[in-house]
């Protein structure tokens, strides 16, 4: 009764009520299912097999199914695209350049306060030789 090709109605989740297609096996609990739903993994107690058999290869295309759907005067979920947005080329520069410019800065930064470090090291040898001179000569 589990094939591939086989319609089923999905009775749970999101999509219960809409008819789908068998379109892969993964294992004796799960099908891969489309059509009318998403395309995805399904449990089989979440399907109600119908009688109707739809000629489909193992693993087939949402387009083939989707063909099939047609022939049958069934709907098919179809997934609209996301409108891709291009950002202007100029601001991607100038982001660019800020993050470098800041980078820049940060190592500057760094180096300036490595110095300091370096400033106050030699300060406090030189105070440690002066404090021993000054002991030696008491």
């Amino acid at each position: 009764m589990i094939e591939v090709g086989r319609l089923c109605v999905k009775i749970a989740g999101r999509d219960a009520g809409n008819k789908c297609v068998i379109v892969d096996i993964i294992d004796d609990n799960y099908v891969l299912i489309d059509g009318n739903v998403r395309r995805k993994k399904c449990n089989i107690r979440h399907l109600e097999m119908l009688d109707e058999k739809i000629k489909l290869r193992k693993g087939a295309g949402h387009d083939v199914v989707a063909s099939e759907f047609k022939k049958l005067k069934l709907p098919v979920w179809v997934r609209k695209p996301k409108e891709k947005k291009e950002r202007p080329r100029k601001i991607r520069i100038k982001r660019k350049k800020a993050i470098l410019e800041a980078a820049e800065g940060k190592k500057k930064k760094v180096k300036k306060i490595k110095k300091e470090k370096k400033a106050k090291k030699k300060e406090e040898k030189t105070e440690k030789k002066e404090v021993k001179k000054v002991e030696e000569k008491k």
